[in-house]
């Protein structure tokens, strides 16, 4: 695989880990410098909200904490398409990816659309692997109702 196809599969296999509820496996993915970011502009109050906001070590406290929150247990698949991925002259990557999460009711399996948004990525080398250092989530969905802590 050339440069491009290996951050492309980055991003997709964080996908698909975090859609089989593999947080290893997502953490895996995911520089020790980590920086995880989510959350949408607000027109009625003509700001940015940020919903979640985590580095490396408290993404993966608030991983081992889902089994103690009162959650959604609706599982959620992600697709993503990604618009560009560029190397830039420092050797990191830096892609846009525009994602539709989906959700799947556990009482009578009726699947909707949940959220949309870009996801915008800077992966960087780590011991010979392209791994994401940084992931900003900017949605265009505002209205999630309560329970949903896995991030997208």
């Amino acid at each position: 695989m050339d440069s491009r196809e290996i951050a492309c599969d980055v991003i997709y296999s964080s996908l698909l880990a975090l859609d089989d509820k593999n947080f290893n496996g997502f953490l895996g993915l995911c520089h020790p410098e980590f920086h995880y970011k989510i959350g949408a502009y607000s027109p009625e109050i003509r700001k940015q909200m940020i919903w979640l906001e985590e580095d490396h070590d408290s993404m993966k406290r608030l991983f081992d904490s889902l089994p103690k929150h009162n959650s959604d247990h609706s599982t959620l698949a992600r697709m993503g398409s990604i618009y560009s991925a560029h190397k830039q002259s420092n050797g990191d990557w830096k892609a846009v990816t525009f994602l539709q999460v989906f959700k799947t009711n556990l009482d009578g399996g009726a699947t909707e659309l949940f959220a949309v948004g870009k996801m915008h990525d800077t992966l960087r080398l780590d011991q010979d692997q392209l791994k994401i250092l940084d992931r900003e989530i900017k949605l265009e969905t505002r209205m999630f109702g309560f329970g949903h802590h896995i991030p997208f």
